[in-house]
């Protein structure tokens, strides 16, 4: 069996199949030169802790070579030949295979806009990447943020922290715009905003130039943001392109069935790469989230050995924000009805039912105790396709656990 990708999708996947009895050769290819590590640390803890620890690594070398996995790290994976079940790695190395899982994830949205080569503007995905950017921030030092998602934001948070002067914009007209409702991207702007750090909504950039050796952001109204870093947060991209040429199909992502098996019935997908049919929710859907990279991938290893077993967990996702977190499950569409629970100080969550009035997601803002428990009680409600009543989730004096039945 070989594994495309050593993040968490991959190594969750090389440690399942020794898990399920796979006794044949596992092969795990990194293209990072170190041992596989958790990404969420880098945009969380990492800025705002006062000394770098260095990645957390999601397997140790000695628990590699106790499971007989072979990780060949710093390489790069130059073709795919799905018919005579081929792994091509830069320097001529060829690799067979039994079964395949590409478990590529996804890097940084570029800017669209013209940026001059001798400016300081980051993207964050690696360890690298967040050592590079917590080198550069230092008190009194202007950072600039264009985009208001969550990285965005995390990355703010954590400048702010350490003393930096913080600028955001965003081109929508609220931040986390696809995300969370209007009253809980009101709350977290409230945070960042008693943080210090200042909030510029609806602004476009449309270039990026080099003054004195600072940044100029320039915006569409005609201002100018001076920055000595600027961070680009606007998205991720799926890595489907070694999928692309070796024929697989591509539906935002490398389209997978329910099960995770792509176009090629030997070979799997996982992680920010994968868009698969979600049958909880009956559409195609691609995640880009920490647990369900590491769900995933043991689904799909499951599935390489056999099991043939859909992959329906409910999406979950969590940020920090600065003292509280903001907590997501499932997903929600234009046409579910929202359903708001004010906890007063301990924070919000907002429910979402669909039109025949099942639960399928739920988002939270504030304390982690409060927020965590009845979110986790949400998402078994979603699981369950439950259909509770608007009014019980509307009531802070009702427990939602009591609605579980």
């Amino acid at each position: 069996m070989a594994i495309v990708g050593a993040g968490e999708a991959g190594t969750a996947a090389a440690v399942a199949l020794r898990d399920g009895g796979w006794r044949g050769r596992v092969i795990l290819i990194g293209n990072e030169a170190t041992l596989p590590y958790e990404r969420p640390p880098l945009s969380k803890g990492l800025l705002a802790e006062s000394r770098d620890t260095g990645p957390k690594f999601l397997i140790t070398s000695e628990r590699l070579t106790d499971l007989e996995i072979e990780y060949l790290e710093g390489h790069n994976v130059q073709s795919i030949d799905c018919a005579a079940h081929i792994v091509s790695l830069s320097g001529g190395k060829r690799l067979g295979y039994e079964r395949l899982l590409l478990a590529t994830g996804a890097r940084p949205r570029m800017l669209c806009v013209p940026v001059d080569p001798e400016c300081r503007v980051a993207t964050l995905r690696t360890y690298a990447d967040a050592v590079a950017i917590r080198r550069e921030i230092k008190p009194g030092c202007s950072v600039v943020v264009i985009g208001g998602g969550f990285i965005g934001l995390e990355v703010a948070a954590g400048a702010a922290a350490r003393g930096a002067t913080v600028t955001v914009l965003e081109v929508g007209p609220r931040l986390l715009m696809r995300a969370v409702p209007a009253s809980i991207a009101e709350r977290i702007k409230a945070k960042h905003l008693n943080a210090g750090v200042r909030i510029e909504l609806s602004s476009t950039v449309t270039a990026v130039g080099a003054v004195d050796s600072r940044s100029a952001v320039l915006l569409a109204d005609g201002r100018t943001c001076i920055a000595d870093l600027v961070l680009v947060g606007v998205g991720a991209v799926p890595n489907v392109e070694l999928a692309q040429a070796a024929g697989l199909a591509i539906e935002n992502g490398i389209a997978a069935n329910d099960m995770l098996a792509t176009s090629d019935p030997d070979t799997f997908t996982a992680g920010d790469c994968c868009s698969f049919l979600h049958r909880l929710y009956g559409e195609r859907v691609r995640l880009e989230v920490w647990r369900n990279a590491r769900l995933q991938g043991a689904a799909a290893a499951a599935n390489m050995l056999g099991s043939n077993s859909a992959y329906e967990s409910v999406p979950w996702f969590w940020s920090d924000q600065y003292e509280e977190t903001l907590q997501i499950a499932g997903i929600y569409g234009s046409s579910d009805a929202t359903v708001n629970r004010d906890l007063g100080e301990k924070g919000q969550i907002s429910f979402y039912l669909a039109p025949d009035g099942r639960l399928v997601a739920a988002c939270g803002f504030g304390n982690l105790a409060t927020i965590g428990k009845d979110i986790r009680v949400a998402e078994t409600m979603i699981g369950r396709r439950i259909r509770p009543k608007a009014e019980a989730l509307a009531d802070p004096a009702i427990a939602i656990k009591s609605l579980v039945v």
